[in-house]
């Protein structure tokens, strides 16, 4: 039987749901890059944090890529998703999506269309 689990959030102290869902849903967490170890952070985070952490961990690993070590990075090698987040991989300007450096590393190439915050 799957438990959903109220855990207060180790940053902000608001409490949230975690873990699996009644359904078998894994936890809303599943959903993000899987770039934390547990040392990171001392418990769960609600969502909020979370996706805050989260993009400030891969603004600071995208600033050490360079277009040489583009190829090469780790981002490319983690398991596909098929949701794309919003502060995370892209943001809206002028109602466009803008894509942001680590939607193209997950890529895992340049399809050489320019692109504003292509680090290849």
């Amino acid at each position: 039987m799957n438990v959903i689990k109220v855990k207060n959030c180790s940053t902000c102290g608001i409490a949230f749901d975690c873990g699996d869902t009644p359904a078998g849903i894994q936890c809303w967490c599943n959903g993000f890059p899987p770039i934390f170890s547990p040392s990171d952070v001392i418990d769960c985070l609600c969502p909020v944090c979370f996706k805050s952490a989260c993009a400030a961990k891969i603004d600071e690993y995208v600033a050490g890529i360079s277009p040489q070590t583009a190829p090469g990075n780790k981002a490319k090698d983690l398991p596909e998703t098929t949701n794309l987040l919003e502060g995370i991989d892209y943001y809206i300007e002028n109602g466009n999506y803008v894509f942001k450096p680590w939607y193209h590393l997950k890529r895992g190439f340049c399809c050489q269309n320019g692109c504003r915050h292509c680090p290849y």
